[in-house]
C-alpha cells in the first residue's frame, strides 16, 4: 500500500529528529525518554523504591528511565495495548486499560497503592480535531480516575495533556485533588505540538 504524502512527510521528519537519532545512539526505545528525563532532572519526581504505574507505555521509554531510578526495591508497572519486549525490574501488562482484567492485575501489583501514576497515553489520531482532542481528554481523565483510586495520599500523577477543549475543566479536577499543579514542555517534546505534560503533587487523598 502506496503511503500518503503526509505520512511521508512525517516519517521523513520523525528519522531526522535529533531525539529519535539520539535515542538511537543511545539505547533507549523511544524519543519520550528525553521527555521524562528532563522533567525527572527538573523535579526528581522517582525516587529509590517507589511504586510506580505507566499507562501507555510501549514501546516502553519512559519504564526503561524509571525502573533503573527506583531499583530493585520499588516496583514499577508498564501497561499497553501493544505489545512491549520486557524490561528488568518491570511487569509489563499487554491489554487495555478498561479492561476490568487488566485493572485486577494492576491491583494485584499494587495492593497498597502507588506513589506515583505516569501517562502518556494518546489516542489513534482520526484527523478529525473535536473527535481527537475529546478522546485524548477522555484518557486523561481515566488517568486521574486510576490515581485517585490508587495514589497513596502525597503521590504524583504525572500525564500528557493536549490543549483544546476540555482542559481547563480537567485542570480543575486537579486543583481540588492535588495540592499543586506544574506545567512542562520538554524540550524533546515538538514545538508545534498541542501536548504539555501536567504534573499533579501532593494528592490529598480520596475524598471522603
Amino acid at each position: 500500500m502506496a503511503r500518503s504524502k503526509s505520512s511521508g512527510r512525517w516519517l521523513k521528519e520523525h528519522f531526522q529528529d535529533a531525539y529519535v537519532q539520539r535515542a538511537a545512539k543511545e539505547g533507549y526505545r523511544s524519543r519520550a525518554s528525553y521527555k521524562l528525563l528532563e522533567i525527572q532532572e527538573k523535579d526528581r519526581i522517582l525516587r529509590r523504591g517507589m511504586r510506580v504505574l505507566d499507562l501507555g507505555a510501549a514501546p516502553g521509554g519512559w519504564t526503561q528511565v524509571a525502573a533503573p531510578i527506583i531499583g530493585p526495591q520499588g516496583r514499577i508497572v508498564a501497561v499497553d495495548r501493544l505489545a512491549m519486549d520486557p524490561i528488568a525490574d518491570a511487569l509489563v501488562i499487554e491489554g487495555d486499560i478498561y479492561d476490568e482484567d487488566v485493572i485486577a492485575q494492576c491491583r494485584e501489583a499494587f495492593p497498597e497503592g502507588v506513589d506515583l501514576v505516569m501517562s502518556d497515553m494518546a489516542p489513534n489520531m482520526s484527523g478529525i480535531a473535536s473527535s481527537d482532542q475529546a478522546r485524548a481528554i477522555g484518557l486523561c481523565e481515566l488517568a486521574l480516575d486510576l490515581a485517585r483510586e490508587w495514589l497513596v495520599p502525597g503521590g504524583t500523577l504525572l500525564m500528557k495533556v493536549f490543549m483544546g477543549a476540555g482542559a481547563e475543566e480537567l485542570r480543575r479536577e486537579l486543583r481540588a485533588n492535588f495540592a499543586k499543579i506544574v506545567v512542562r514542555k520538554p524540550d524533546a517534546s515538538r514545538a508545534r505540538s498541542a501536548e504539555q505534560y501536567w504534573l499533579a503533587l501532593d494528592f490529598r487523598g480520596p475524598t471522603k
